[in-house]
């Protein structure tokens, strides 16, 4: 364990190094991307491997590579709409309304979306001290939940703004590390020929349903196209596909060695099961998890429940203030919180951002009256709305 250890060290430290390297912290196409990929990977990188390599065995790769192309589809779909809107394209007056609707369903998905990080956030907060202990978890979540409204009610988030930089950094860090440590850990065990083939556990509607039901853990993507005070909108196209394409690779990574190193027996399925998964690969590696989990899922917390606040008061035109969406999120965060477990969390937050797409896949077809190829485009985006609407409405949690 000595050398993965030392190169899972050193491929953190390399990572943090060159995130903090002035240069490339000014780059403006990486200063585009870094919200996106973070965004992307951030929750879902914790509790998507576990679940894959239990459901489908050695086709979990295969699963997340459907998710991650999924996934860009719908990125295709958010980076039509950036363009339609730079170009100032004829809109229908349908798809103003649908617009509308997505952002109301945006709003919600905010609300569950940090549940769902705060949930995590108790989860790993209480492997530090025990092993997990659902009640414990939940009291954690609830009194991080009661001083977000704390802090926005009387303090605003401008404070914590310099803490999503650090926590996004640290993350990205962290996850190399992992990679480094699971690439000289799977080389061992190649060598010593030790990969494994589990067998596929779920099949046919469970299994698709399965997958609706995980797709927040590739959602992250859309946040580019409300970067328009930052940047144009060439670069957040551009950064959106970046991003994609890096977490691509590093899911696709993760979960491969994942999948041919550990077997679903090795540790029960839970939240916070790949803290067990890297206990096996490098004693430091639960630790550098845990730190980098809870930095990670307090800013993204913090980061959406300032978003939804923002965003809410605009589509009231200023009826409803952000203190009082901040109060209406945690209340039905702590409703989530005693009423459901973290995976019925997830798909819920799944359902909400695949409706969310659905609708703007709508908006695309809906908009779609210009140029050679508008019937392969109505084709496409309606589609891709059907999909994010079956979804929706049958994408189920994990057992």
């Amino acid at each position: 364990m000595l050398l993965t250890s030392v190169a899972t060290l050193l491929a953190t430290a390399a990572v943090l190094g060159l995130l903090v390297w002035p240069k490339l912290a000014r780059a403006e196409l990486w200063r585009a991307t870094i919200t996106p990929l973070a965004s992307i990977i951030g929750s879902g990188f914790l509790v998507v491997g576990p679940v894959l390599i239990h459901a489908f065995g050695g086709w979990a790769p295969l699963a997340m590579l459907l998710l991650c192309g999924v996934a860009y589809l719908f990125g295709v779909t958010m980076r039509r709409n950036i363009t339609d809107r730079h170009q100032g394209n004829n809109r229908h007056a349908l798809s103003l309304h649908a617009e509308m609707a997505s952002s109301w369903v945006l709003a919600l998905a905010y609300v569950i979306s940090v549940t769902y990080y705060l949930n995590l956030f108790g989860a790993f907060a209480v492997r530090i001290v025990a092993e997990e202990n659902q009640l414990a978890g939940r009291v954690i979540t609830t009194l991080v939940l009661l001083l977000i409204l704390v802090l926005g009610w009387f303090k605003g988030f401008s404070a914590l703004e310099k803490l999503e930089q650090t926590s996004v950094s640290l993350k990205l860090a962290v996850i190399a590390g992992l990679l480094a440590g699971l690439m000289v850990f799977g080389t061992d065990a190649a060598f010593d020929g030790a990969l494994l083939f589990n067998p596929v556990q779920t099949g046919g509607w469970e299994a698709l349903t399965l997958m609706f039901g995980l797709i927040v853990t590739v959602q992250g993507f859309e946040t580019s196209r409300y970067l328009s005070d930052e940047y144009g909108a060439a670069v957040r196209i551009r950064s959106m596909k970046l991003a994609q394409w890096v977490s691509t690779l590093i899911y696709l990574a993760y979960v491969i060695f994942l999948a041919y190193l550990f077997s679903p027996g090795q540790t029960g399925l839970s939240e916070t099961a790949i803290i067990d998964l890297m206990g096996y690969v490098a004693p430091l590696l639960p630790a550098l998890l845990i730190l980098a989990a809870l930095s990670a899922q307090l800013s993204a917390a913090i980061a959406d429940t300032g978003g939804c606040g923002g965003l809410v008061r605009e589509l009231t035109h200023h009826r409803v203030s952000e203190r009082q969406t901040y109060l209406l999120l945690v209340v039905v965060g702590l409703l989530l919180t005693w009423a459901a477990d973290i995976f019925a969390i997830i798909s819920y937050a799944s359902r909400a951002f695949a409706l969310y797409y659905a609708l703007q896949c709508a908006v695309a077809a809906l908009n779609s009256v210009h140029g050679d190829h508008v019937l392969r485009d109505r084709m496409f985006f309606s589609g891709m709305a059907l999909l994010g609407l079956a979804m929706a409405l049958t994408g189920t949690a994990v057992e």
